[in-house]
C-alpha cells in the first residue's frame, strides 16, 4: 500500500449524478488489482475528516480511475476538482477478485454504483480469454449503470430500462442458458442485492466473489470499525477493509 499525492486528470460525467475521476500516481496505477479500492482525503482541510473508499474501476498506464455518484460534501469535493489538482491516496488497499478458477464464462452482476469495479475486473478478464456476460441493475433508469460492460441486459424495479425486477431476478430467468458451461460469478452492490445474489449461488451451486460495501475509518485494519461475520466461524468477525472487500460468498453471513 501507498500513500501518494496523485495528480487529478479529469472529472467526467457518464450518467446522471455519476462521475469518473481520473488521477495519475504511477505506483498505485502499477500494483492496484481488480476489486482493489484507493482511501482518499477529498480536501487539505479538517472537512471532511474521514477518507472516503472507492474500488479501482480502471487503470490505464499511470493512471487509475475511480467511479463515484456526487451524494454528499464529500464526494461533491471530488466532483469539482479541477486538472492538476493533487489528492491524498492511500491504496491499492484490501484483497480482489481471483481470476484464477476453473470456469470459462464470467457473470458480472452489478447494483446501482456496484458497477464500479468491473471494468478494470472485464479487461483482466478478457486478458486471460474469459468471456463476459453482464448483468446491471438499479432502482430506475438513472440508477442503471453499464458503462465498460459487455454483453449487457439490464433491470429496473420501476421498468424504466430493461427488465421489470431486481438485476438477481434478471440473472434467475436467463441463468438455464449457461447451465451446461463452467461459470463463475462475480458480483457488487448494496448489501440487499449481494445477500439474494448469494442465496442464488447457493441454491445452484455456482462459484462466486462479491465485493462488498462498508464505512471505512482507516481503510487497514487498525480501527475494527467494518466488520462482516464469518460464516465458517460464528464466533468471529472479517474486516471489509482488510479481509475483504471481495469474499468468497461461502465466507460471509451478510445482514
Amino acid at each position: 500500500m501507498f500513500l501518494a499525492n496523485a495528480k487529478v486528470d479529469s472529472v467526467t460525467q457518464i450518467g446522471t449524478n455519476v462521475f469518473l475521476l481520473k488521477l495519475q500516481s504511477d505506483k498505485i496505477a502499477a500494483n492496484a488489482k481488480p476489486g482493489q479500492f484507493v482511501n482518499i482525503k477529498v480536501s487539505n482541510s479538517n472537512f471532511p475528516l474521514l477518507r472516503r473508499p472507492f474500488s479501482i474501476c480502471n487503470v490505464e498506464g499511470d493512471y487509475f480511475t475511480i467511479m463515484f455518484t456526487s451524494v454528499g460534501e464529500g464526494t461533491l469535493v471530488l466532483q469539482k476538482k479541477q486538472k492538476g489538482e493533487f489528492v491524498d491516496v492511500m491504496g491499492s488497499a484490501g484483497n480482489g477478485f481471483s481470476l484464477d478458477g476453473n470456469y470459462e464464462k464470467a457473470i458480472i452482476v452489478a447494483g446501482g454504483i456496484g458497477a464500479a469495479p468491473f471494468p478494470f475486473l472485464i479487461k483482466e478478464l478478457e486478458k486471460i480469454g474469459k468471456e463476459i456476460i453482464c448483468f446491471s441493475g438499479g432502482r430506475t433508469k438513472n440508477d442503471c449503470i453499464t458503462y465498460e460492460m459487455k454483453n449487457v441486459s439490464t433491470a429496473t424495479d420501476d421498468g424504466s430500462f430493461g427488465f421489470r425486477g431486481t438485476v438477481v431476478e434478471l440473472l434467475s430467468s436467463q441463468i438455464d442458458r449457461y447451465k451446461n458451461e463452467r461459470i463463475k460469478i462475480f458480483g457488487c452492490g448494496p448489501n440487499a442485492m449481494l445477500k439474494s445474489l448469494q442465496q442464488f449461488c447457493f441454491t445452484r451451486n455456482i462459484e462466486a466473489e462479491i465485493s462488498t460495501e462498508s464505512s471505512m475509518a482507516c481503510g487497514f485494519g487498525i480501527c475494527q470499525g467494518c466488520p462482516v461475520q464469518s460464516a465458517t466461524d460464528k464466533n468471529k468477525f472479517l474486516l471489509v477493509c482488510k479481509d475483504g472487500p471481495v469474499f468468497n460468498v461461502k465466507d460471509i453471513e451478510l445482514p
